[in-house]
Formats: C-alpha cells, structure tokens, sequence
C-alpha cells in the first residue's frame, strides 16, 4: 500500500484555517500604502477569490475553477504594477497571516515555500537600478 502525503489542506484543517489567513492578510493590505491602492475600495470580493484559489491550490475543492476557470496567476496580475518592492510587501503581509492564522508545521513551511516562489513570479516590473547595468 502506498503512502499518499496529505494535502496542505487536509494537514491545516480545511476552510477555515485558510479564511483566518486571508482575513489577516487583508487586515494588513489596508494598511500597506503600496499594496492598497492596487485594491478595489470593497476588499470582499478579492478575499473571497483568494481564499477560494488557496483553498484549491492547497487541495481542498474546487470552487475556484468552476467559477473562474484556470488561474492564470501571471495574466490576472498583469495589470498591476509588481516591482520587488510590492512583491516583499505582499510576501511580508502573506507571512504574517499564515502566523496570525496559527498554520503549524508541515502546512507552514510549504505555504511559505509556495508564496516565496509565486510572489517573485508575479513580478511585472523590473527594479530601475537592474535596468541601468
């Protein structure tokens, strides 16, 4: 018999777990001068996509698919302006949460692995002093 890991999902508890950490995250996006202004004035609608696509992401159901279709993370995200100053204030606030949402290990260390790599992926715009080599 084989041995299948568990799911982050599965490991943290399920949903709510991961509504705890986006609703940390969001507390702390009010507050980012650089990351708010890429947000619409009502959070609800931006919480609910991301809890629905870490929810699925992270091996829970499917919901995120079957209302918006394949992810496409880089595509969603063209339209904002991610330099490396917004991607670590994003990843800092991401952090923060999976703390606030008391994630504990092994989910931890996996979620902060996946933000880490999917946060420098996101970036849209070059840092102007790499640009000036």
């Amino acid at each position: 018999m084989a041995h299948s890991p568990q799911s982050v999902f599965d490991l943290v508890g399920g949903e709510e777990p991961i509504a705890a950490m986006v609703d940390a995250f969001y507390a702390y996006v009010e507050e980012d001068p650089v990351l708010r202004p890429m947000y619409p004035a009502d959070l609800a609608a931006p919480k609910r996509r991301l809890h629905l696509f870490l929810v699925q992401f992270f091996g829970g159901p499917q919901t995120y698919s079957q209302e918006r279709g394949h992810p496409r993370l880089r595509m969603r995200h063209f339209p904002f302006a991610i330099d490396q100053v917004a991607r670590d204030n994003w990843l800092r606030h991401m952090l923060r949460a999976i703390d606030a949402a008391d994630i504990s290990e092994p989910a931890r260390s996996r979620m902060r692995e996946y933000f880490d790599r999917a946060s420098a992926f996101l970036i849209n715009r070059p840092d102007p002093l790499q640009i000036e080599d």
